[in-house]
């Protein structure tokens, strides 16, 4: 099954791993609404991505996530993702931490919630002291890792607190440039959310994660490491739910992207019928400025 209109050439509707995926050597695999929904993991995405490794495929997840990259490992495990099913994996969480780390003279103010003290721990441990941590007037850069209760408030509650930062010439470190992320069946605002209107009151903002470079660059070194060769971009196919994210990431890298539908975007793409919307569909592809290889209400084999 195909969808096309007419911006939009034919794309392949509901398509399997195994229909695919045969053309390329490596998958860059989202994780968020792709292979766990912040609760559980998703059993038929696994046993996709096990067999694409079966076949010789090499799996490298890339995250959004805040977190360094071993701790968002032990995250996936205690949702009982199999460590069988990828071979590595690279989130923003770690891209940031290097750039905290090559900071190491300066102070920082995190803005986020008290589970993301794990960033700044690692960060010490690396560093074999404390990092400086202080108050926003007082310091010399700010780690947004999203909101202090992400459940109760809005981007727009922090607007005083940005424009006091702003008007200080504070650079944000985005730890996490998603706007908004599905847990469960409840949707709430990330760090992404804050930067945006960071940067709309004339504050600076170095992103980490995807759609933006430094992330698919990390992605591609680890899988060098893993291949023993340079990887062409297309032998990579990116899976991932997220259009400003996953599906402009995989057009600003130059590979190939299967969407998946029944993730962040299911309200604006699934209709009360459990059908795809081709207007939804087109729109999110308009706003991406990158269209889907396929798209898949889920990734199967």
């Amino acid at each position: 099954m195909t969808f096309s209109s007419s911006t939009i050439a034919p794309i392949p509707i509901n398509a399997g791993l195994e229909k695919i995926s045969k053309p390329y050597r490596a998958l860059f695999c989202d994780v968020w609404g792709v292979l766990i929904d912040g609760k559980r993991h998703f059993p038929h995405a696994v046993d996709a991505l096990r067999r694409f490794r079966a076949q010789d495929g090499c799996v490298v997840l890339i995250t959004n996530a805040s977190r360094p990259d071993s701790e968002v490992r032990r995250q996936l495990t205690e949702m009982g993702l199999p460590s069988d099913c990828y071979d590595d994996l690279v989130s923003a969480g770690e891209l940031t931490l290097a750039e905290m780390l090559s900071r190491r003279d300066q102070s920082c103010y995190h803005l986020g919630p008290p589970r993301d003290n794990g960033l700044f721990e690692e960060a010490s441990r690396r560093l074999g002291a404390p990092i400086h941590r202080v108050g926003f007037d007082e310091a010399d850069y700010l780690v947004c890792t999203g909101l202090f209760e992400e459940r109760v408030e809005k981007p727009q509650d922090y607007d005083g607190l940005l424009a006091k930062m702003a008007a200080r010439g504070l650079d944000m470190l985005c730890a996490n440039p998603d706007i908004i992320v599905a847990i469960g069946e409840e949707i709430v605002y990330c760090a992404g959310a804050l930067a945006q209107r960071y940067a709309l009151l004339g504050g600076k903002v170095l992103m980490f994660g995807k759609p933006h470079p430094p992330i698919y660059a990390a992605a591609f070194e680890r899988l060098q490491r893993l291949m023993g060769r340079a990887i062409d971009p297309k032998d990579v196919l990116a899976i991932g739910d997220g259009g400003a994210t996953d599906l402009a990431g995989a057009g600003l890298a130059g590979i190939d992207c299967l969407f998946i539908t029944e993730g962040v975007h299911a309200d604006e793409i699934i209709t009360p019928d459990a059908e795809i919307n081709p207007t939804g569909l087109a729109r999110l592809i308009e706003s991406a400025g990158a269209r889907p290889f396929a798209v898949a209400r889920e990734v199967f084999w």
